[in-house]
């Protein structure tokens, strides 16, 4: 039913205008990024294009003990110790389209450049001094489509609630496809790194996300964050590449699911510009092998401390830079990303 919209007439009393079409569904406030997923939705019959570029580096010291005690401070055996130097760039177009008032889709192409330096002393080689071990890649990585549905409209001081799925290919370079340096067989060899010497660009998964955004208005600030589940599917009959062209049988392999949840508060510093500043927290399930939890693999903590800020160029260009510190060894000692949704 149309609205009935009040106009003042010439003589100053006031009337009732007919026909006027009721206004587009409120959506949620627009806040600086700080995660994968965007918290407003792109309105019906428009869409977004955003390119981005993410760096991230992340380095970690492993100690390797092999023998046995005689004295708490005296081993017998031998250490094997390394350092390894991780930096990750990923250049990403993403493009979404608005499909009702409620619902957009989403699909993203990355194309990931890694480049690895593990210094150490190689175990079993009696090695006097460090040696150094550089692998890259570069290739396309898991193209990643997704839809999201905003749930209600809110009333008073309850949230936005937004649903989103999303579903990761297995379209990069599968880690199992790239040769490993060992002469004959990674398992008890004593010749080789045990390393790739080509860097893999996707995780060799398929994978399945849900997740429940929320976001709560309370001017001049914007709180938000979110609840996620990630399902990684398994493989059979898993076979790696090691050095000299021969394949090594893994079997079954099943990536533990990833649980996620995040949140953090936006501030409008004006009518240009949003500084955001969030925590993001993920917890990784242990590896499955042929039916049981790898032995060397334990259920990983990640957490992250992120900054965001949002410049609008003009009504249809933005420019997002946020900034990510790890919290945990296992997470990313810095991430960078760059993102400039540009709306049509």
């Amino acid at each position: 039913m149309a609205n009935e919209q009040p106009a003042e007439g010439s003589d100053g009393t006031q009337s009732v205008r007919v026909g006027v079409a009721p206004s587009a569904e409120v959506q949620p406030p627009k806040v600086a990024q700080l995660f994968d997923q965007p918290g407003i939705l792109t309105p019906p019959g428009h869409y977004v294009l955003e390119p981005s570029v993410q760096y991230g580096y992340s380095s970690s010291n492993r100690v390797a003990l092999v023998g046995y005690t005689v004295i708490p401070a005296l081993l017998i055996g031998l250490i094997d110790v390394r350092e390894v130097k991780r930096n990750v760039t990923t250049a990403a177009l993403a493009a979404r389209w608005g499909l009702t008032n409620r619902l957009e889709a989403e699909v993203k192409v990355p194309y990931v450049y890694r480049s690895d330096s593990t210094v150490s002393r190689e175990i079993f080689t009696g090695a006097a001094s460090d040696r150094a071990f550089n692998s890259s890649g570069m290739s396309v990585g898991d193209i990643e489509f997704a839809a999201r549905y905003q749930l209600n409209q809110p009333k008073g001081n309850f949230p936005f609630m937004i649903g989103s799925l999303r579903f990761k290919s297995r379209t990069g370079k599968d880690p199992f496809e790239v040769v490993t340096d060992c002469v004959t067989r990674c398992i008890g060899n004593t010749t080789g790194t045990g390393l790739p010497l080509e860097l893999p660009t996707g995780s060799g998964f398929y994978s399945l996300q849900t997740g429940l955004t929320w976001l709560l208005p309370s001017d001049p600030a914007v709180f938000f964050g979110s609840f996620s589940y990630t399902h990684n599917f398994g493989r059979d009959n898993v076979h790696r590449m090691v050095l000299g062209g021969q394949s090594e049988l893994i079997g079954t392999i099943k990536p533990g699911g990833v649980l996620g949840v995040n949140f953090g508060m936006g501030l409008a510093l004006n009518e240009r510009s949003t500084f955001s500043m969030g925590v993001d927290l993920n917890s990784i399930a242990r590896t499955r092998q042929n039916g049981a939890p790898v032995q060397s693999s334990v259920r990983t903590q990640l957490a992250s401390l992120l900054l965001g800020y949002s410049y609008r160029l003009d009504p249809k260009t933005t420019v997002n830079v946020s900034v990510a510190a790890g919290l945990t060894p296992d997470t990313p000692n810095l991430t960078l990303t760059v993102r400039i949704p540009v709306s049509f």
